[in-house]
């Protein structure tokens, strides 16, 4: 996971889809550009939506998120943040996650991958 620079808490990479892309591609493209690590096989974990997924930003920008999470154990690549929206990444143990160290909008998402590792 990535440290936020905006909130100092962890996330996983993300971002929006560019025209015509693909949400595979732009998965892996975001992994990519923001981690520097690159995405081989993935499968489709869930969707991340609706009052769980709105946020306001520290900047306060607002907004209702929809995310399509994928799972990537196939990949390659020294995680390295490179766009300064992240201030450190790292790997984590599933035991070492706690949900107060995770970003907001994202905490059911990780709490679903936590619950399918029991």
């Amino acid at each position: 996971m990535g440290k936020r620079a905006d909130n100092h808490l962890w996330g996983y990479a993300g971002g929006s889809v560019e025209p015509d892309e693909r949400v595979e591609d732009a998965a892996r493209r975001e992994l990519y550009e923001e981690m520097r690590i690159q995405a081989g096989e993935m499968s489709l974990f869930c969707v991340n939506s609706g009052p769980e997924a709105h946020y306001i930003y520290p900047n306060g920008d607002e907004v209702s998120n929809v995310e399509l999470i994928y799972l990537c154990t196939d990949f390659s690549g020294l995680p390295e943040p490179q766009d300064g929206e992240i201030e450190e990444i790292r790997f984590f143990a599933p035991e070492e996650i706690d949900l107060a160290m995770i970003s907001p909008p994202i905490r059911p998402v990780i709490r679903k991958y936590l619950s399918s590792l029991q």
